[in-house]
């Protein structure tokens, strides 16, 4: 039902979350010093950053420094929804070695990001008509588009599309972060719907791994289905100075941290923000209740009380994250002398 109690709507002490005792804060200081380390954090933590203590002290300065307030969505309801995104690592060559390889392209030369959000070709400097949906380019091929890498199995490279970043491990060992360029404008269509609405899955049997395994199943028809999501996503390459502990780069420019790090939507949470997540773990059910920080955003992520959780990199996060799908609760914690916009 929607909360139709005002009280409830009023900051609590954080000590007074559900399950606020249980949260070690393991990484929660890491996220943050990684954004004090920008030239320009965000709002509020150019004043929060000096003061910022080590992992003993943490606690009782979120405490002491910070309220909670509870997020609602535009219906007044509480219950949001948590999802999940990791860091694939998949398997390729710097150059073209086998005819079933697949292209990790570099964004296009011709590509055009106009103001209203919108993705266009350029012809002799102007923008000329929406640029080609993910089967024009596979295809068709796209010579504007440099291939960074070329990726051995073309499944893992689609979930490297989904997942926006990853690490491709080159057949002597080295690995070769890449990260979101720019995409090529089309809205995303989730291939799971796509397999519901054909009777392929059961809508409470789709999960990545489900995904996969169905794909895998069904060569002669892979292709088709994934490009039935005409978005295409370009890559760049990153430097290889980021610890391999981290993430890669969220929107917010700093190397995400794992189960800390999320995603919102920016119209209602800033970036930088810190947040307090109720919900529960997506493989054993248990209460997943903690402090994440909003250092990321997603086309997929839309509204108050959404947030995607950073898993970390590998199967083990890839698992987890194709698995998360809880509904929870969020709350915005903002320093005692700060109201949250309207």
């Amino acid at each position: 039902m929607p909360d139709s109690d005002a009280s409830a709507r009023a900051p609590l002490r954080l000590d007074s979350l559900p399950g606020w005792g249980d949260d070690d804060l393991r990484g929660v200081r890491e996220a943050l010093a990684r954004q004090c380390a920008l030239a320009r954090p965000p709002p509020p933590w150019p004043k929060l950053c000096p003061q910022l203590p080590p992992d003993e002290g943490l606690e009782r300065w979120l405490a002491d420094r910070f309220r909670a307030w509870p997020l609602a969505g535009a219906d007044g309801r509480r219950e949001g929804l948590l999802t999940g995104y990791y860091e694939p690592i998949v398997h390729g060559t710097r150059t073209r070695v086998r005819a079933t390889q697949v292209p990790l392209l570099a964004r296009p030369a011709d590509l055009v990001a106009l103001a209203d959000g919108t993705r266009q070709r350029l012809r002799d400097g102007r923008p000329a008509g929406a640029y080609p949906s993910r089967a024009n380019i596979e295809n068709d091929g796209l010579p504007e588009a440099r291939a960074l890498l070329w990726l051995d199995d073309p499944i893992e490279a689609f979930f490297l599309h989904v997942q926006g970043s990853g690490r491709v491990r080159l057949p002597d060992g080295s690995i070769v972060r890449v990260g979101f360029a720019d995409h090529n404008g089309h809205a995303y269509r989730a291939i799971g719907r796509v397999l519901i609405e054909r009777g392929a899955l059961a809508p409470d049997a789709v999960d990545a791994a489900a995904i996969r395994a169905w794909l895998r199943a069904h060569p002669g028809q892979a292709r088709e289905v994934m490009q039935a999501n005409p978005r295409y996503v370009f890559f760049r390459e990153l430097p290889s100075t980021t610890p391999d502990t981290a993430g890669p780069p969220g929107s917010l420019g700093v190397a995400l941290t794992p189960t800390r790090s999320v995603a919102t939507d920016p119209a209602f949470v800033a970036p930088g923000a810190l947040l307090f997540v109720d919900g529960s773990h997506p493989a054993s059910g248990a209460p997943l209740r903690r402090v994440v920080v909003s250092q990321d955003r997603g086309a997929a992520i839309v509204g108050a009380v959404r947030a995607d959780l950073f898993w970390g990199s590998g199967d083990e996060a890839g698992r987890l994250a194709g698995l998360a799908r809880q509904p929870m609760r969020m709350w915005l914690l903002l320093p005692r002398d700060e109201t949250p916009p309207r």
